[in-house]
């Protein structure tokens, strides 16, 4: 029964997180598990490109937010870090409907907002420099040896720290170091749903 367990488990890790090897540098998701690690999330899927003219913060109606895709999304990339082991995490968010939504389906517990971090700056590309500061003074402030952190955001605000065009649900994995230093450890590729 042990045999058969472990082969389900097998088989649904690599269906959850399987990929074309050409699209992603896939690392081993237990790399999370282990102290010093942030996962930088891009929301879900939500359709569309930024968001609609008139958008307000705290009005998800006015915003563009995740279809039934895009929340089946969230909960494979949930269930697939809590079967790579990843039984807790602290999770932050931008104040974007579909980051919250996203963050919140992941279910690791509360949610917290930072949007000087995590807000969008896609309507608003003068504000990166300084979006860009807080998230370098922020993951400066993370302990290097602490449990697993979960920013989800949004495209540019991890293209702007990363270099990497992440597709809606990838996330790219930091590793801290002791002097408050990040590097990039890899990616962790969308589910395929």
């Amino acid at each position: 029964m042990k045999l058969f367990s472990t082969f389900v488990t097998a088989i649904f890790a690599a269906l959850v997180w399987a990929v074309p090897a050409t699209a992603v540098e896939p690392i081993a998701t237990a790399a999370l598990a282990q102290p010093g690690h942030v996962l930088l999330l891009r929301h879900a899927i939500a359709p569309g490109t930024g968001d609609p003219a008139g958008m307000r913060l705290g009005d998800c109606a006015t915003q563009r937010n995740l279809d039934a895709a895009g929340r089946a999304q969230a909960q494979a990339i949930g269930a697939g870090l809590r079967q790579a082991g990843i039984g807790q995490a602290r999770v932050f968010t931008s104040q974007w409907c579909r980051t919250r939504e996203t963050a919140e389906i992941l279910s690791f517990g509360p949610v917290v907002e930072r949007p000087a971090e995590l807000n969008s700056f896609f309507d608003e590309r003068s504000a990166q420099p300084a979006a860009t500061a807080a998230l370098r003074a922020f993951l400066r402030s993370l302990p290097s040896d602490g449990g697993l952190v979960v920013l989800v955001t949004h495209q540019v605000n991890i293209t702007a720290l990363t270099g990497i065009v992440p597709a809606s649900g990838e996330g790219v994995v930091l590793r801290l170091a002791p002097a408050g230093e990040f590097a990039v450890a890899g990616r962790l590729p969308p589910p395929r749903l």
